[in-house]
């Protein structure tokens, strides 16, 4: 009598063939869900690309600080209001907010604030389920400041992105 067991009985059989099929399972899932989330580039900024380097333009940043150019964000009941800290602004002029949604940029906010008698301000519903990064410009684009708005903060700073020397 022969004790001949079938090959699918082996667990090495199972190895062999159980591997690469996941292996392939993976990949082509990995495939289908990088085409989903599309080309979504993370910086608004223009950039120019040269090989492997990107450039982009850090005027606005460099005078913002120049100007010692801060001020404070913060959600409001009524929409978002923007008071400066240092620096001076021209109080008269609109400014314009970028609220960048962390990995959907079709969620991404922008407003314009209209100047009040604190700072500038403008009706607009924010959801503070996650971060957002924060742009702010002025009308003409001189100057920009940034911040972090973290997930449930009420308020945040914005500053020039390029350290003080």
């Amino acid at each position: 009598m022969s004790d001949k067991r079938s090959p699918w009985r082996e667990p090495m059989v199972w190895l062999v063939v159980a591997l690469p099929a996941v292996a392939v399972i993976g990949g082509i899932t990995m495939v289908i869900v990088s085409n989903r989330a599309g080309n979504i580039d993370a910086v608004r900024d223009d950039v120019q690309r040269t090989a492997q380097i990107q450039t982009t333009d850090l005027g606005p940043d460099e005078r913002a600080r120049q100007l010692g150019l801060g001020a404070v964000f913060r959600i409001a009941k009524d929409g978002v209001q923007v008071f400066p800290a240092s620096g001076t602004f021209e109080r008269a002029q609109t400014l314009h907010l970028v609220l960048q949604h962390p990995n959907r940029g079709e969620e991404d906010l922008k407003v314009d604030l209209k100047p009040d008698e604190l700072g500038w301000s403008a009706p607009l519903e924010v959801d503070g389920r996650h971060d957002w990064s924060l742009q702010l410009t002025s009308a003409t684009g001189d100057w920009r400041l940034r911040g972090r708005l973290p997930r449930g903060q009420q308020a945040a700073h914005l500053g020039s992105s390029l350290a003080a020397q």
